[in-house]
């Protein structure tokens, strides 16, 4: 492999990486501070997606698309937070998993009698579409590079709330002590739905964003809800920066597995996943005893 066909690899990996984070994040996030199991997060990165695809359709404008399906799955999440999740907090997993399941018939229901079975494509915006000429017989899709761009911008975003801001704060608080946040008198049910709610829209986030380059169609949100999964426990749960490293890992792992190891790619993933936890039964970031 010559170094140009290296860094286009490269950039592969990292578009795959930062797209699989802004569905991860969300994950780690309600997993981490909300305790909850959302088997559902992959069917909202599928209703991300279709949504796009209407919202494209109806008003000619990817922006529209990709702002609309963030805020329409945004409080679609803040309802399904206040009327079902909530009532789950701090109960058997098996209800979480078998409501949240029940969320995905759901979803999926929806999706057919709103949009179909049929596979639906969406234009990315005129001026990324095309590709970078590297050589006479190598170019790179414009807007698989503006992905990579974007998802770095919003991993960087999403750092800065976490870290600096004074929301952030009690996220972190949540996900290191949730019972001694309540008893400092923060507003834990606001925390809650705004955490699962945020988490919900950066799912959908990532399938509007994909949908340009994967098409849309149904199940699509089933191996990214597996790869999501690997994600949170590669980085270790509750960890935003524990979810970068994985994606990026799952992404690199991901992309020249099916360049060097092409018949064993399928499984290179998880191979990396049983690895990693012998040495570090946590995950990479994960604290003790979660």
């Amino acid at each position: 492999m010559d170094l140009l066909t290296f860094g286009v690899q490269l950039l592969n990996a990292i578009q795959y990486g930062t797209a699989l984070f802004l569905v991860a994040s969300g994950l780690t996030l309600v997993f981490g501070i909300l305790g909850v199991i959302n088997l559902a997060h992959g069917a909202f990165y599928m209703l991300g997606a279709y949504l796009a695809f209407w919202l494209s359709a109806s008003t000619g404008s990817f922006w529209i698309a990709l702002a609309g399906a963030a805020i329409i799955a945004l409080v679609i999440g803040l309802v399904l937070e206040v009327t079902l999740m909530r009532r789950l907090y701090g109960r058997d997993h098996l209800l979480q998993v078998l409501l949240s399941f029940g969320l995905i018939l759901v979803v999926d229901e929806m999706r057919q009698i709103l949009f179909g079975k049929d596979v639906h494509s969406v234009a990315p915006p005129e001026f990324l579409q095309g590709a970078i000429q590297l050589t006479d017989n190598l170019s790179y899709p414009v807007y698989r590079l503006a992905i990579g761009i974007f998802g770095l911008a919003a991993a960087v975003a999403i750092f800065a709330v976490i870290r600096f801001t004074k929301i952030g704060m009690v996220v972190r608080a949540g996900a290191e002590n949730r019972d001694m946040t309540k008893a400092l008198g923060i507003s834990f049910d606001v925390v809650s739905a705004g955490v699962f709610a945020v988490g919900i829209a950066l799912a959908a986030l990532a399938g509007a964003l994909v949908a340009p380059i994967a098409t849309v169609y149904p199940g699509m949100g089933d191996s990214m809800l597996i790869l999501s999964f690997v994600v949170v426990v590669l980085g270790g749960i509750g960890s935003i920066e524990g979810a970068a490293i994985g994606a990026l890992l799952i992404g690199l792992t991901d992309t020249f597995g099916k360049v060097f190891f092409p018949s064993m790619s399928s499984v290179l993933v998880y191979l990396l996943m049983a690895a990693l936890l012998l040495l570090r039964p946590n995950g990479l970031l994960g604290r003790r005893g979660v």
